[in-house]
């Protein structure tokens, strides 16, 4: 496509060098090719800008950057905003895409939900997809990305690569990282959700208020004019839930709420059962009761949220409840991985917030008869205003604590968990290696308690260190306890 063109396409003011034939996009130089748009911005570490020579030189076309930047050589596609004006740019490039698109935000919940949506979607007879921690999940595997939300060249030529292959519908994560950054711009997103929002990545925005723009991003910006708002108003919703509302109201959106005080879909009862909880919700009207094969109230809060999207997007009510009634656990939350010697469960989660520590250990809370033992640690380099909440968070709901590491990296490890620890109450142990963590806890645990380790999920790495000397060592917390618990098994032989 001719740059001249595709400024028009997309709405951008195209400079000298029209002629020119565009073949792709980049924002890292070193995968710059002749015909290459470069996006050349200014991050927290690196200056895109120092590179605008090297790129040119690579075979860049055209270069997208501020005004005040230095190209000489190629076009200068010069914007205030460059990353919005690069992402108005490539989503022009990048076609077709699937048809129908949705989104998910919040602090938690959000790879559930878009996995769940997926799920539902393909148990309605949908080629459907999901983008998002998980990586890239489709009909026919899974690809990590290692980002909730991918740059904005892979997130739109995954999506246009999903459409060649056949995938309809897409649910995504939009992180405030990949929001603030202009990450998930261009392209028609017919339904947007708020699962909820509390602290997290206050080492990345300013403060809390800095950190709902960038969620509330999704709903004044990238969503499509007509989509539809999928909220979550359970009885844990507060003022920034109503604040959603307000956003979704003010930009036009259609409201769909979802919970307790749901007027979408109403939660009316729930009851745990053994393998999960018996769920009541009004409708449309009707009045429905069914299984949900998955424990935890805030299972309960992604489910539904899911089954708002799946509506939204036009799915059958009666094939959705159905559906749902048939959810599969995600990766990482709340996952059973192993019993322990004594009977005990031992369930993974990728709590890594005071208030999911929370959610997590209520949702495991009524099925606990003994103790319920959780391990726990917070990651270095990220906010340190979170630590001591956490410890507090846990202590709340546990009857025992361990803290142990949780990718330390340029941090030492002791002082992180020391001030976890300083949060920290009741009956509590302090072990830094996270496998003897993991392996002191199920050694705790009897019969009728449950054992939650905390932080990593799905992860499979233990990030140590930063820089050129950070290391990620191979560590899946699901694999090490079920390595813990068959040792201390073959012990007591």
């Amino acid at each position: 496509m001719k740059l001249a063109k595709l400024c028009d396409a997309a709405g951008v003011a195209c400079p000298a060098h029209g002629e020119a034939e565009v073949t792709g996009f980049a924002i890292d130089n070193r995968k710059v090719a002749p015909g290459t748009v470069f996006g050349a911005f200014q991050g927290a570490r690196v200056n895109g800008e120092d590179f605008i020579p090297a790129a040119i030189e690579a075979g860049a076309v055209a270069v997208v950057a501020r005004p005040e930047a230095h190209v000489e050589g190629a076009a200068h596609i010069a914007d205030a905003e460059p990353r919005r004006a690069f992402a108005q740019l490539a989503a022009t490039f990048f076609t077709p895409v699937p048809s129908h698109i949705v989104a998910v935000t919040g602090t938690n919940g959000k790879t559930s939900t878009v996995e769940m949506t997926r799920q539902i979607w393909r148990m309605a007879g949908e080629r459907a997809a999901s983008i998002g921690t998980l990586g890239v999940t489709t009909p026919d595997g899974s690809v990590s990305t290692g980002l909730t939300t991918p740059d904005i060249v892979t997130f739109l030529s995954n999506l246009s690569g999903l459409a060649r292959e056949g995938v309809t519908h897409v649910a995504y994560e939009a992180s405030s990282h990949g929001l603030s950054q202009f990450r998930n711009e261009g392209i028609a997103v017919e339904a947007v959700a708020f699962t909820n929002f509390s602290r997290d990545h206050l080492d990345y925005h300013a403060d809390m208020e800095d950190y709902f723009h960038a969620k509330m991003r999704l709903f004044d910006e990238v969503s499509s004019d007509n989509a539809t708002a999928v909220i979550w108003t359970g009885s844990d919703s507060g003022e920034w839930t109503a604040r959603a509302i307000q956003h979704a109201e003010k930009r036009g959106l259609t409201p769909f709420t979802v919970g307790e005080q749901g007027e979408g879909i109403r939660l009316v009862g729930r009851e745990a059962t053994a393998l999960g909880q018996e769920l009541t919700v009004e409708h449309d009207g009707q009045t429905r009761t069914f299984r949900l094969p998955l424990i935890g109230a805030y299972q309960v809060s992604n489910a539904l949220v899911s089954a708002g999207l799946a509506l939204a997007s036009g799915i059958a009510a009666d094939r959705v409840w159905d559906a749902v009634a048939r959810l599969q656990p995600v990766r990482g939350r709340l996952e059973r991985a192993v019993i322990a010697p004594s009977g005990a469960p031992v369930y993974v989660d990728y709590a890594h917030t005071a208030d999911a520590l929370t959610a997590a250990i209520a949702a495991l809370r009524p099925h606990v008869s003994g103790r319920l033992i959780t391990v726990f640690g917070a990651g270095g380099d990220r906010d340190h205003g979170k630590r001591a909440p956490m410890g507090e968070a846990a202590s709340q709901g546990s009857d025992l604590v361990i803290v142990t590491d949780d990718n330390p990296r340029g941090e030492e490890p002791s002082a992180i968990r020391a001030a976890v620890m300083q949060g920290v109450t009741g009956e509590a142990l302090e072990i830094g290696g996270r496998r003897d963590a993991i392996a002191r806890a199920i050694a705790e645990a009897g019969e009728g308690d449950i054992v939650l380790v905390a932080g990593k999920g799905h992860e499979q790495g233990q990030i140590i260190g930063s820089g050129e000397n950070m290391k990620v060592h191979p560590f899946d917390d699901v694999e090490v306890a079920r390595e813990c618990a068959a040792a201390q098994a073959e012990t007591a032989k």
